[in-house]
């Protein structure tokens, strides 16, 4: 079953769907910052734009493009900014 997802005031859409190797999401964010927080391991794949993060218990931001991925501990808060629509693949671990 797809699920939608929808996040600060609309600006971060999601659908979440369960594939062969595990729970995933795919989406959008409009241009703005946000904090999230996991559950669950999670890697973020930039798909399309950019994203400019600070990983927790990072001292500075880095900024990754399309085709490169992140990684975040369970039960952990980022910080992430981007400038333009940003489409992201996330799956969960």
């Amino acid at each position: 079953m797809i699920s939608t997802n929808e996040y600060f005031d609309g600006n971060v859409k999601s659908l979440a769907y369960k594939s062969a190797t595990g729970n995933s999401t795919v989406g959008v964010m409009e241009a703005g910052e946000y904090e999230f927080g996991t559950s669950t391991h999670e890697t973020m794949v930039v798909i399309e734009g950019e994203m400019t993060v600070k990983l927790p218990e990072a001292s500075s931001w880095k900024t990754y493009k399309a085709g490169e991925s992140y990684e975040i501990d369970a039960n952990k808060k980022f910080q992430v900014k981007v400038t333009e629509q940003t489409a992201y693949l996330c799956q969960y671990k």
